[in-house]
């Protein structure tokens, strides 16, 4: 390796010499000044992972990356011109620019920067080895930090003194685990970044519930989540971030039962089986990771009454709980039963009813109100308790169809109204 370049390469790579992202190249990459897809797209690729969000850095100040891309016809917008970054948007796509930097002063999340030309000095400000490659538009990979060994040996370390690297922002406590679960392959984290963490830990109260859920998101749903979670609890740290007990073992189940449904890893439904078993969970999850509503909603439904759902219950019960919460929430509470029961990920009775949405549809009540106010029923509120009498029994009778055992139905609620 000679001034960071390596023997790897990705010359050839359709993502990176076709399409928008190899039009912005062309125009920052010229008279002058220097442009390389920097972190996440070339540790994607060279691991043969699918390539996300493409990021470039480059030598341009942001004056000129603006001046460069309205030329062209790009849209340039300033989403963090005061750190360098300008997302160019081509064709609907947006790519994030950043002019290369060196902190000069860090507090927290925020720094003072000066814009630079050296491309070692802005892979050692970065947060972990593997995040910190760079690629040129020729296919040319550009290692500073050690990045290549540690990705051979999936391993998360921090760039230089962890300390610094998290006092620089402490979300990356988090951020360490997550990408342990995303590409630490199970083994044990570096015990020097471990140590960090722990020494830091105070530092997670200082962050914005909406960043601690975004990170949180990720890290229960990486394929290594189980592992990451094992050592986050282990120092102390999944306690400090969920505010309770954490339920490892029902987590691990749900990852298991998940993948024998064929569901994709859901991350609520994951923050359920680590930290929900009553509702009030549900409520200390919301408050402490500022869940959006849906999130928080959908908690609440696993929570409720989880431990009644079983195959046992028969078929029926099965189709009457389908209906009363719909397919997802549905899913959602079968997973959290099957995860917290003795049957294992291979149970046929679990399996079949975590995939009895695929293959019968809830019904719509076929009553309706006019059918009541025709037989006598006024409008109010004995209309409605008829109606809910109603459906109830419509329910317990598995859903009938038939004119005769609709008639029945309706003459019992009114019976039991009039």
């Amino acid at each position: 390796m000679t001034g960071g370049r390596t023997d790897r390469s990705l010359a050839g790579a359709q993502w990176l010499t076709a399409g928008s992202l190899a039009r912005l190249l062309a125009v920052l990459d010229r008279d002058g000044e220097e442009a390389r897809v920097v972190g996440g797209a070339v540790r994607n690729a060279l691991l043969g992972e699918p390539v996300g969000e493409i990021d470039v850095a480059t030598t341009a100040v942001p004056q000129e990356v603006i001046r460069r891309a309205e030329r062209e016809g790009f849209k340039p917008v300033p989403t963090g011109i005061e750190h360098g970054t300008i997302t160019v948007v081509i064709d609907g796509e947006p790519f994030e620019v950043t002019t290369l930097r060196a902190d000069v002063e860090t507090y927290g999340r925020h720094a003072k920067v000066a814009f630079g030309r050296d491309w070692k000095t802005d892979a050692e400000r970065r947060d972990f080895t593997m995040n910190a490659f760079s690629a040129t538009r020729d296919g040319s990979v550009y290692d500073y930090v050690g990045g290549l060994a540690d990705l051979k040996v999936r391993r998360v370390r921090f760039i230089g003194e962890p300390e610094k690297r998290i006092a620089e922002d402490y979300l990356r406590i988090l951020r360490f685990f997550r990408f342990h679960a995303a590409y630490g392959g199970g083994g044990h984290p570096d015990p020097h970044g471990i140590a960090a963490c722990i020494a830091a830990r105070a530092g997670l109260d200082q962050l914005s519930r909406e960043r601690v859920r975004m990170e949180m998101r990720k890290l229960v749903v990486g394929p290594h989540a189980v592992p990451a979670l094992i050592a986050m609890a282990d120092t102390g740290l999944l306690l400090r971030v969920l505010g309770s007990v954490s339920y490892l073992g029902c987590f691990e189940n749900m990852a298991k039962a998940e993948a024998a449904a064929g569901l994709a890893a859901d991350p609520v439904r994951r923050l359920g089986a680590l930290g929900v078993i009553v509702v009030e969970d549900a409520e200390r999850l919301r408050e402490r990771f500022r869940l959006a509503n849906a999130e928080h909603a959908r908690l609440v439904s696993m929570a409720d009454r989880w431990w009644e759902v079983s195959p046992a219950a028969g078929e029926a019960a099965a189709r009457a709980l389908l209906y009363r919460l719909a397919p997802e929430r549905f899913v959602d509470r079968v997973l959290l039963a099957w995860s917290r029961s003795p049957a294992g990920a291979a149970d046929e009775a679990w399996h079949a009813l975590a995939a009895l949405p695929q293959h019968w549809t809830a019904p719509v009540f076929p009553l309706k109100a006019v059918d009541f106010i025709k037989r006598g029923i006024e409008k109010g509120p004995g209309l409605g308790a008829a109606l809910a009498a109603a459906e109830r029994a419509w329910i317990e009778e598995d859903f009938p169809n038939d004119a005769a055992a609709l008639a029945g139905i309706t003459d019992a609620a009114m019976k039991r109204e009039l």
